[in-house]
C-alpha cells in the first residue's frame, strides 16, 4: 500500500468536524506549497516574456480597462 493510500484510509474514516479541519488545513498549505513555487518561478524569470509581451500589448494600445 502507498502512502497516499494509507493517507486516503485515514481521511475516509475521520469524523465530519475533522475532516472539515483537515480540509481547512489542506487549503491553506496548499497555497502556501503554490505561492512559493510561483516565487521561485517569478524569481529563476519564468514570467518575463510573459510579462514583457503584455506590456508591450498595453504600450502598443491592444489592451482595454476591466
Amino acid at each position: 500500500m502507498t502512502r497516499v493510500q494509507k493517507l486516503a484510509r485515514e481521511i475516509e474514516e475521520l469524523s465530519a468536524s475533522e475532516l472539515a479541519a483537515f480540509r481547512k488545513w489542506f487549503q491553506e498549505y496548499d497555497s502556501a506549497v503554490w505561492d512559493e513555487q510561483i516565487e521561485r518561478d517569478a524569481m529563476a524569470g519564468k514570467f518575463d516574456k510573459l510579462a514583457e509581451k503584455a506590456l508591450a500589448d498595453h504600450e502598443a494600445g491592444r489592451t482595454k480597462e476591466m
